[in-house]
């Protein structure tokens, strides 16, 4: 009798303890292989969560063990849509998509595995791979299907905009729309239309003095080094990844990519009369030494694993700079990719061209989004008349202008009626974000 009491009591405590959690918290509980917490809800939203989600480390062999995911919810409403955001790297907080403002939807966005607290004890990166990531994404779709039935968008930006798309070929079926942001398709480990990119970008006049600057730095490079160890120095920056004279040359040559990816003007670059503190000032302001750091190194260590492995990346011309690069080849080009521990990574470029074909014939319901100005724009995912897909291609825009908010109008007109179209829903195109 006692011991029925007490069994009694118990389940009278967590009877009323559930009683008090909201609807959404107690439909949470109800779903497997997720635990969640609640966090600030962002402004327009009802409720949101940070969640961990159980995911195999292999999903074709389950029995491999498993990690957990981090996610983040942000609920508006049951009979909203969902704006699934496929992140590409750590996601540690809440980010508000414009998306989800123009649909007034929910939103879900999934932490990267192998990123963040979304990564598992001792990891075996041969799981890190665009099928397993997939893998990953299909299993919380199906898990939310449960909660949110009505209409999904997959989104991302950069690499989480090149995981939407890679999601969509292998699970075409669970969103009804993919929208990715300035989302690259490489064809190799260096592929070759960067170059072309940069042979043709704006203007001959403004190609030569961003190669000219690149060649000042480099001829004055005892001084440049000096300047660049004090401010090394003290950001408490270390290099035994790269050497300082590696970490270096790769600043230099990396300007020229990042230059136009983050949308400088050539009207920013130092003429040749400006003093060297000027000049390394304004390299820094593109291209960090920092950015070739152990600490970023070991931050983006991941994402360079992926890149060696299937998705492929960039490499750095150097055909300008004869007699000035001391600690890194001519030839073959020195490579963007820098994998955990230098370990050699098999490359497969296979999944990569299967993606890129699909997109070009079956690869339908599509808003891809790019920025002409932008360096990923040379690897974009080109315009195709076999599938029903629509490309809006910004004018002057960058990596990161790229955006809805930043169509012409014209642009906006059509984005919107697409989504009309594809999701049955009017749209107010006023909720865009600014």
């Amino acid at each position: 009798m006692k011991k029925i009491i007490t069994l009694f009591l118990i389940l009278s405590i967590c009877f009323v303890s559930f009683s008090q959690f909201s609807p959404l918290e107690k439909k949470l509980f109800e779903l497997p292989d997720v635990i969640f917490f609640q966090v600030d809800t962002p402004k327009g939203y009802e409720e949101a969560y940070e969640l961990m989600i159980r995911q195999p480390i292999d999903h074709n062999n389950p029995e491999k063990g498993y990690f957990y995911q981090r996610a983040f919810l942000s609920h508006r409403g049951y009979d909203r849509p969902v704006v699934f955001v496929t992140e590409g790297y750590e996601q540690p907080r809440i980010y508000k998509n414009e998306l989800s403002s123009l649909l007034n939807s929910n939103q879900l966005e999934v932490e990267h595995r192998y990123f963040g607290k979304s990564i598992p004890d001792n990891p075996d990166y041969s799981y890190l791979n665009v099928e397993q990531e997939a893998g990953d994404l299909h299993h919380i779709n199906q898990i939310f299907k449960e909660i949110y039935k009505g209409k999904w968008v997959s989104t991302g930006i950069s690499k989480g905009g090149q995981n939407s798309i890679y999601y969509r070929y292998f699970f075409p079926e669970d969103v009804d729309v993919t929208v990715p942001y300035v989302a690259p398709i490489n064809l190799s480990l260096g592929d070759e239309r960067i170059y072309k990119f940069f042979d043709t970008v704006n203007t001959k006049e403004c190609r030569d003095m961003i190669r000219d600057f690149q060649i000042r730095i480099l001829k004055n490079r005892d001084e440049v080094l000096q300047l660049l160890k004090w401010y090394s120095k003290g950001k408490g920056l270390e290099f035994t990844y790269l050497s300082f004279e590696q970490a270096f040359e790769y600043t230099v040559l990396e300007y020229e990519f990042s230059f136009w990816q983050w949308g400088h003007s050539c009207s920013e670059i130092p003429s040749a009369k400006s003093s060297l503190e000027e000049a390394v000032t304004h390299l820094l302001s593109v291209s960090d030494i920092d950015f070739f750091s152990d600490e970023t190194m070991k931050k983006f260590e991941s994402h360079y694993y992926q890149a060696a492995a299937d998705v492929g990346y960039y490499s750095y011309r150097t055909d300008d700079f004869k007699g000035l690069l001391k600690a890194l080849p001519m030839k073959p080009y020195p490579s963007a990719i820098f994998p955990p521990n230098k370990v050699k990574v098999p490359y497969n470029s296979s999944i990569s061209r299967k993606v890129y074909d699909w997109t070009q014939t079956s690869g339908n319901n599509i808003l891809y989004i790019y920025g002409a100005g932008d360096t990923w724009s040379a690897t974009s995912v080109p315009p195709s008349s076999k599938t029903n897909s629509v490309w809006f291609m910004l004018n002057g825009a960058n990596h990161a202008s790229a955006r809805i908010r930043n169509m012409s109008p014209a642009q906006k007109d059509q984005f919107v009626s697409k989504l009309e179209e594809w999701l049955n829903m009017d749209i107010n195109k006023s909720d865009i974000s600014n």
